[in-house]
């Protein structure tokens, strides 16, 4: 058995020596072929049954105003209110006192300075004042302006107390004369307006808890022309505005403007009148992101006699386009105080005659639109209904030197206007406008004496580099009418004037500047026998500290 089992063993050893050697010669290889492939099951979706939402009835109506980005400030001080200031033991405000002085031809010495005084958050007070004047080529051809005004405010947690006085004197001389004829001295021409004005008023810097804003207002004017005229008035103003919700609110605004004019030595008897006017003007305001409505109506007493004006205008947001539409049919009154009538014409001769005042109706439309990010434009048509307008005409019974006022019963006016701005930021600016004026259906005179029929307008403020600014204005306009001795009436000649004037930055507190007026030397005349100055320069320095 032992011999069986030793040879078992030796064959067992013998075979599998046969196949290690066959397996280093041919390897062999199994093939598995499947034709299961893993599949996920789907998951169970759960489904919500929605509700409608409730409809939010509720408006967020916060109306804005962007302020305009084309101001050029003339570097007159102005109220300060910070809207946060790091604490500190001494309050820096900045650059808040300037001197800009120059000297130019036409012996025209020009400066102008301003000082602010106060921390801005309790009180704040601005002085400014300013003075130039020139002497032309024509006998007398010489004026002079100067200001002088001082203005504060005081403020608490929640109003402000504010007022201000100032005293002005122009210095015009009347040499519109024929000086073959005539030959007067600088005394006999001289016409001297000389004003002065205190204001007070008090108003909330904050609505009240029951939504109220208020600012009322006191003032008083003295206005004379040297020793012939004195005018003397009073002037109150009480506006208050209550809002009631987000979309309504409600004004009321109302005036008392009482006037004393008198005259002193006049031949052969002296004149005094009185001009006054009331007026309330209640109106009820609709505001919403798109649309806003004011319509009220105000009863005006104009020396005693009862008018009642309608207010009635709002501006509309045309959906999905930049366009804006507004329309409305307003009235007021123009007061013909002698101050300022001669404001648009300051050679007008003391008036002898009671004071008209205008009274102005006007139906209008037109739209708005900013397109893209810097272009702006609008368009406006009116008519405009006046009755006792005042027209200014050549005093035919003397020597021509002074004006007189025409009154006109009823005109009619049909006033286009427009206006187009290109803005980028504060950098650059381009504005034009241009406005015409067509009288018509006159009953006491002839042409509108002394109006403008054709105006345009166009402005460029631009920075060209972070330290020079290049400016220019421009105006042109066709000419108004005059009358003659005789009844004879004529048509002055247009005018094209163009300035240009440029500020160099030295440093933070020296500036230097260029102006030149006239480019074009047009001698025209704006009133008849006026001519204006050729070309004049001014070149001067600023002063910020």
């Amino acid at each position: 058995m032992r011999t069986k089992s030793i040879i078992t063993c030796l064959f067992c050893l013998t075979v599998a020596n046969s196949y290690a050697q066959k397996d280093t010669a041919k390897k062999q290889t199994i093939d598995i072929t499947s034709s299961y492939k893993p599949v996920l099951r789907n998951a169970v979706k759960i489904n919500f049954s929605a509700t409608n939402l409730i409809a939010d009835t509720s408006k967020q109506v916060a109306p804005y105003a962007i302020p305009a980005q084309n101001l050029f400030y003339t570097y007159q001080p102005m109220a300060l209110k910070p809207l946060a200031l790091t604490q500190d033991t001494s309050l820096d405000l900045g650059t808040r006192n300037f001197l800009k002085a120059g000297f130019g031809n036409y012996t025209t010495p020009y400066i102008n300075a301003g000082f602010s005084f106060g921390d801005g958050k309790t009180s704040l007070m601005n002085v400014y004042a300013d003075y130039i004047s020139s002497k032309g080529k024509i006998k007398n051809q010489d004026y002079s302006k100067v200001n002088v005004k001082a203005s504060g405010s005081y403020f608490t947690g929640k109003n402000e107390a504010y007022g201000s006085v100032g005293i002005s004197q122009y210095d015009y001389y009347l040499y519109g004369y024929n000086h073959a004829l005539y030959a007067y001295n600088k005394q006999d021409v001289l016409q001297r307006l000389t004003t002065v004005k205190l204001l007070a008023g008090f108003r909330n810097k904050e609505q009240t808890e029951l939504g109220i804003n208020y600012n009322p207002t006191v003032e008083i004017n003295v206005f004379g022309n040297r020793k012939q005229a004195t005018e003397s008035s009073l002037l109150i103003n009480a506006p208050v505005e209550k809002a009631l919700g987000d979309e309504f609110s409600v004004k009321v605004a109302a005036k008392a403007d009482l006037t004393t004019y008198t005259t002193q030595n006049f031949i052969p008897n002296n004149y005094k009148f009185n001009n006054n006017i009331f007026s309330i003007a209640p109106e009820l305001v609709y505001t919403t992101e798109s649309l806003s409505l004011h319509g009220g109506i105000t009863p005006v007493w104009d020396n005693g006699q009862l008018s009642v004006l309608p207010n009635i205008y709002g501006e509309a947001q045309i959906p999905d386009k930049p366009f804006l539409v507004q329309a409305g049919l307003t009235g007021r009154f123009i007061k013909n105080s002698y101050q300022h009538l001669t404001d648009v014409n300051p050679y007008l001769a003391p008036v002898t005659t009671a004071q008209l005042n205008t009274k102005e109706i006007e139906l209008y439309g037109g739209i708005k639109a900013s397109v893209g990010k810097h272009f702006n434009f609008s368009a406006k048509a009116g008519l405009l209904s006046y009755k006792n307008l005042p027209f200014y005409i050549n005093d035919t019974a003397g020597d021509l030197k002074s004006f007189k006022i025409s009154n006109e019963s009823k005109v009619t006016d049909l006033r286009i206007h427009g206006d187009i701005s290109y803005i980028s930021q504060d950098k650059f600016t381009l504005t034009g406008g241009l406005t015409l004026n067509g009288y018509t259906g006159m009953h006491d005179n002839k042409k509108a004496w002394g109006t403008i029929p054709l105006q345009i307008d166009g402005a460029l403020r631009w920075w060209a580099f972070k330290q020079v600014m290049i400016k220019s204005d421009f105006t042109a306009y066709t000419g108004s009418s005059y009358l003659l001795p005789g009844n004879i009436n004529k048509t002055l000649g247009g005018a094209a004037d163009l300035s240009a004037g440029a500020e160099v930055s030295i440093n933070k507190n020296i500036s230097a500047w260029l102006d030149i007026n006239n480019i074009f030397n047009n001698k025209y005349q704006r009133w008849y026998g006026y001519e204006v100055y050729g070309t004049n320069l001014l070149i001067g320095v600023l002063l910020k500290f």
